[in-house]
């Protein structure tokens, strides 16, 4: 027995002392981040700015400390805010030390919206007189697109360009919905409102057809345009080179004239350091986009006049939301802190959005029209802004857009699905109960919905639509029949929403604070952005339970994680909504 609690005391104390030693050795780990974190970089002269821009492009940075180290499913995906980049690159142009941009980007993984907000940046630095150079051993079109602003554009000799045209493919969930025995029941209001579509058809309806093509020329009409303009190339030229895939290796590249050089890295390098006036066998001075943002200091820090940015972000539901979502409750706060706030004289409305929940954009909506009658509030919208996100931003003073914004998309749906095949035939599970009222247990799963159910559904979502186009209406200052003949769930560009004065310049950021300033009649004031980030730890250790499970599926589907995320969506749809379809997009 004496033996026998030696070895218990002996384990007990190998494991406390192992679990001391863990803690010292983490602590140390993370306060060893954080003091490098607060760490400044010194900007030298002769320094390049390199704008490695090969990482997922958000709106605002994540200040996390251990971006950089791997922990496991704890390790957060490295992304670069949009805001930062901005910042890097108008700061840049005035910047003594910057020399010039090293642009490197090959799978652009940002909406044309965003990418036109960079490509902006680019042509406004370009004004300075200092360079840009770009570099890749492949350009997907999207990074062509933003390369394309280069005074030098360089493709390994090796390498790859893409220049084909544009498509667009969605998931039909039918056939396999089908195999389960589980019918999605919609409701919907619009002839386009093609979110639903993956649930009930197999293929595109002719009315989802029309409206992407439409779409699809639209956006690339303007790319192809931008391109020629900044090549000094023909138009047409351009879009037969696309349309016949005439680049078909890098030779093509430099005949039709996309590129100027097939050139190695070091070449590359020795050509940045001639224009540096380095030696060759001398390093080059570059500084990372992350490490220069960290140099920016605020503009106007010390005015007293604020103008907030409030950044809405992702789908819209209720709640809270984070970085990526869109809480009702968390977008409503912000905007009556800075409607509350007398030093904040105007405010701007961030849109990148597809929508989502109806009840939480009515919500938005509601302080958006308040914060009106206190303050100019302007929206800008990102990459999405359709359905839900155009419902937020409907009440706003003014709107400005992107020329390749997604937007419009005005329909109202609901879904619910009909489980009981998949219960009884799959599972073999069955029902029974008992209720008082007669439409007590509506939109329960296990059973398929009533003719008289799917008449108060039908209401509702009606209902739903009649508030919305009214909205829209009545912010836009046009007739509520004009806003339903434009609506109808139809998805639109920016390009086009600007015709049917859905909204009323096209634009970037930069302009919808300039016209918040002017019609704030500010000209000093600073920016102040909400809601506030998580910052440090607290960012790092965020929803960290879920980001275990996340990890632990990706790693078992590998590749096949994204059928088994949309799956996942479409067997979880359960309500009313005012949204694009499901991860809609246009292949670049």
């Amino acid at each position: 027995m004496k033996q026998f609690f030696k070895f218990v005391f002996a384990s007990m104390f190998g494991v406390f002392l192992s679990l001391v030693l863990f803690i010292i050795l983490f602590s140390a780990l993370i306060f060893g981040v954080l003091d490098s974190s607060n760490e400044k970089v010194e900007i030298t002269e002769n320094t390049i700015l390199h704008l490695n821009l090969n990482y997922p492009i958000v709106e605002r940075t994540e200040d996390n400390p251990l971006n950089d180290l791997d922990l496991g499913p704890f390790k957060s995906q490295k992304s670069i805010g949009l805001n930062d980049i901005l910042k890097s690159i108008t700061y840049a142009a005035n910047d003594n030390n910057i020399n010039g941009i090293y642009l490197d980007a090959t799978y652009l993984m940002a909406g044309m919206a965003t990418t036109e907000e960079i490509r902006n940046a680019l042509l406004k630095f370009k004004k300075s007189g200092k360079f840009i150079i770009a570099y890749s051993e492949v350009y997907s079109q999207k990074a062509y697109y933003l390369a394309s602003v280069a005074d030098k554009i360089y493709l390994n000799p090796q390498g790859a360009l893409e220049l084909k045209g544009l498509s667009s493919n969605n998931m039909f969930f039918k056939g396999a919905l089908d195999k389960l025995e589980i019918e999605a029941q919609v409701i919907k209001v619009g002839t386009f409102k093609s979110a639903v579509e993956p649930f009930i058809l197999d293929k595109m309806s002719d009315a989802n057809r029309l409206q992407i093509t439409s779409l699809l020329h639209a956006v690339y009409t303007n790319f192809v345009s931008k391109i020629a303009e900044s090549r000094k190339l023909n138009p047409d030229s351009v879009k037969s080179i696309a349309y016949n895939l005439k680049i078909r290796s890098p030779q093509d590249a430099l005949r039709y004239k996309l590129v100027d050089g097939l050139k190695y890295k070091d070449e590359v390098l020795d050509e940045l350091k001639a224009k540096c006036k380095i030696a060759k066998d001398k390093n080059l001075s570059t500084v990372s986009v992350q490490d220069y943002a960290g140099t920016v200091t605020a503009v106007n820090e010390d005015v007293n006049d604020k103008i907030a940015v409030i950044y809405a972000n992702g789908e819209i539901n209720g709640g809270e939301g984070d970085e990526n979502s869109i809480g009702s409750e968390a977008i409503s706060r912000s905007l009556r802190k800075a409607r509350l706030d007398e030093k904040v004289k105007a405010v701007v409305l961030r849109v990148n959005s597809p929508g989502g929940s109806a009840l939480a954009s009515d919500v938005i909506w509601r302080e958006v029209l308040l914060t009106k009658k206190a303050k100019p509030i302007i929206v800008s919208m990102g990459d999405y802004a359709a359905s839900g996100g155009y419902y937020i931003a409907c009440a706003a003073d003014s709107i400005i857009a992107e020329p390749n914004t997604i937007t419009g998309s005005i329909g109202v749906f609901a879904i619910i699905p009909n489980m009981k095949g998949f219960f009884n035939n799959k599972l073999g599970l069955t029902f029974d109960g008992v209720k008082v009222g007669e439409y007590s247990d509506l939109g329960d799963v296990s059973r398929p919905l009533s003719p008289a159910e799917k008449m108060i559904l039908q209401n509702e979502v009606n209902r739903i639509y009649s508030d919305f186009t009214l909205r829209v209406a009545q912010g836009r200052k046009i007739s509520q029949a004009n806003v339903d003949s434009i609506g109808q769930g139809r998805v639109w560009t920016g390009s086009q929403a600007l015709k049917l004065k859905l909204v009323d310049k096209l634009g970037h950021l930069d302009d919808a604070i300039a016209s918040a300033a002017r019609k704030a009649k500010l000209k000093e004031y600073r920016l102040v952005a909400y809601p506030e980030q998580k910052t440090g730890i607290f960012s790092f250790l965020d929803k960290s339970s879920d980001k275990i499970k996340q990890s632990i599926i990706k790693t078992e589907l590998g590749d096949n994680y994204i059928y088994y995320n949309k799956l996942k969506q479409a067997t979880t749809q359960h309500g009313i909504f005012t949204k694009l379809p499901i991860e809609f997009g246009i292949d670049f």
